[in-house]
């Protein structure tokens, strides 16, 4: 698979977006959150994902280092992404790959990310 352009919403779809991802490399983490919410994640470079609906529905949720900024709609609650940054300070959008169109995210081989250690 390489990379594609996907198109993902909330439960309600009052927030919707499109992002290019490559969905071969997708991550699951074990952190406090992650586990909780059982997020499938693909990063991509905020350069590459458009936010099409709903930015005055979302609410934004820090915790930890308050590094990653998880953003939630405000009526259904759903976690469609967060934005963060690279190691080299770029920006970078986090998208729940649960919340892609047409993608079933427990089938793709994901790599395990220890955050319980962070």
């Amino acid at each position: 698979m390489s990379e594609a352009l996907y198109h993902g919403s909330c439960q309600c779809q009052g927030v919707a977006f499109e992002a290019s991802l490559d969905l071969d490399h997708t991550v699951t983490c074990n952190c406090s959150r992650c586990q909780r919410l059982g997020s499938v994640l693909s990063f991509t470079p905020a350069t590459k994902f458009t936010l099409r609906l709903g930015a005055e529905a979302l609410s934004e949720y820090l915790f930890n280092t308050k590094k990653i900024r998880h953003q939630f709609c405000k009526t259904c609650g759903i976690e469609p992404f967060a934005y963060g940054e690279d190691r080299d300070g770029t920006p970078i959008v986090a998208v729940n790959v649960n919340c892609l169109e047409g993608v079933d995210p427990r089938a793709l081989k994901s790599t395990h990310f220890d955050g319980r250690k962070l």
